[in-house]
């Protein structure tokens, strides 16, 4: 028999897995516990936006409390002790160097003319010699930037406007032919894997795509706890068919147990290792592309919270703001706040600020007045101030 969970309780599971569970984020936050984070989560997105901190920085932050983003640094583009490397996974992604086998797959389907994106797969099988060239001007060149490589200019009329240099170097990244060896600002320096990723990582051998799938799989569901196969799924872009076979296989075994949850039109299925305390949860805001709501619909179904970034909404039209950053209190998403860090006049602003139906304006001001004034002092802010826009407005300002 299926066993029925409540809402509630799936979201506990869910904000467990994912490092919630009220922990002492005013300590000291060395390497160790960062380690642990990130392993816990497997991967941290990055995207390019700077208009608050890049947002691989933020999901430690959100459960860990402050923290020095050269600590990170070090680890992810460091020469000397590396422990992360970059590649596709939930998008470009930082993951532990554990688990660069279990990503060759993606890499040879890459080679193989099935890669991330289609317009980078035509690309390579149209210009297999250009190519070629540059990886070799990349392995007698050493640490190389777009702007280096033949055709390498700022503007070619490529794919998301990118030169035919930075298209190869794309390419091969996703063909794991160069990786990340470092970032220049955000601006990606691409290297040869061998003289970044350790050998002892090189060397290990390459699982079967079926097995390496079904350990990525099982690596998503302990992330997340409970979710639906799409939820799962999704967590490392897997392929459909090939999910739903070890999908199957993990049911099988008992690592995955087939459950029903509240409200959820679709099956879910529970990690055998998953925790269902009686408290999850934190304070904290979440990044746009932290796993706990990057899947919209997951968000939706769990918090019952509606939510799309609008960076690319014209802005008259947005509705909460350009980058908008959801805030959790307890175990549920009681607020969203709209955040730019004004580095020249040392100010955190939150330009608009909401708390949901259920949310109490009070207690959510209160809450979000902390947060933001301890994400100040992490950033090297002075102050925080609130502008006028937003439901929670007058109550956010009445308190800071």
């Amino acid at each position: 028999m299926t066993a029925s969970l409540s809402i509630a309780q799936a979201r506990r599971i869910a904000l467990a897995a994912q490092g919630f569970t009220f922990q002492d984020r005013n300590r000291r936050n060395g390497w160790s516990r960062i380690d642990r984070t990130v392993r816990q989560l497997n991967l941290l997105q990055i995207d390019s936006v700077n208009v608050l901190v890049r947002s691989h920085y933020l999901p430690l932050f959100s459960r860990l409390g402050s923290y020095e983003h050269a600590t990170l640094d070090d680890r992810a583009f460091g020469k000397k002790r590396r422990a992360l490397f970059e590649c596709w996974a939930h998008e470009a992604s930082l993951l532990p160097l554990d688990l660069h086998p279990l990503m060759r797959w993606r890499m040879q389907r890459a080679c193989d003319g099935r890669g991330t994106y289609a317009s980078m797969n035509r690309f390579a099988v149209e210009d297999r010699a250009f190519l070629k060239a540059t990886l070799d001007f990349v392995t007698r060149n050493g640490p190389t930037v777009a702007s280096e490589v033949p055709d390498g200019g700022k503007s070619g009329g490529g794919w998301w406007g990118w030169s035919r240099g930075k298209m190869a170097l794309e390419a091969l990244f996703d063909q794991g032919l160069v990786t990340t060896a470092a970032r220049d600002g955000f601006e990606r320096v691409y290297d040869i894997p061998e003289r970044v990723i350790p050998s002892e990582i090189l060397t290990r051998d390459t699982p079967r795509e079926s097995d390496a799938i079904r350990n990525l799989l099982d690596l998503s569901a302990r992330a997340h706890g409970i979710g639906t196969e799409f939820d799962l799924r999704d967590y490392f872009r897997l392929p459909v068919a090939e999910t739903k076979t070890a999908l199957m296989e993990l049911v099988e075994d008992g690592t995955l147990l087939p459950v029903s949850v509240e409200g959820w039109k679709h099956a879910a299925y529970l990690h055998r290792e998953a925790r269902m305390p009686r408290k999850a949860g934190g304070t904290a805001l979440l990044s746009p592309f932290d796993p706990v709501v990057w899947e919209r619909a997951r968000a939706e179904r769990l918090f019952d919270f509606h939510y799309r970034i609008e960076i690319y909404t014209p802005a008259e039209k947005r509705k909460y703001g350009y980058y908008v950053l959801p805030f959790l209190m307890g175990d549920r998403i009681v607020g969203r706040v709209c955040l730019k860090a004004d580095r020249q006049d040392g100010v955190l602003r939150a330009n608009a600020s909401h708390y949901e139906p259920h949310a109490d304006p009070k207690s959510t001001a209160e809450a979000m007045a902390g947060e933001l004034r301890l994400m100040a002092d992490w950033l090297g802010l002075a102050a925080v101030s609130a502008g006028p826009k937003g439901n929670l407005a007058r109550h956010l300002r009445a308190v800071l």
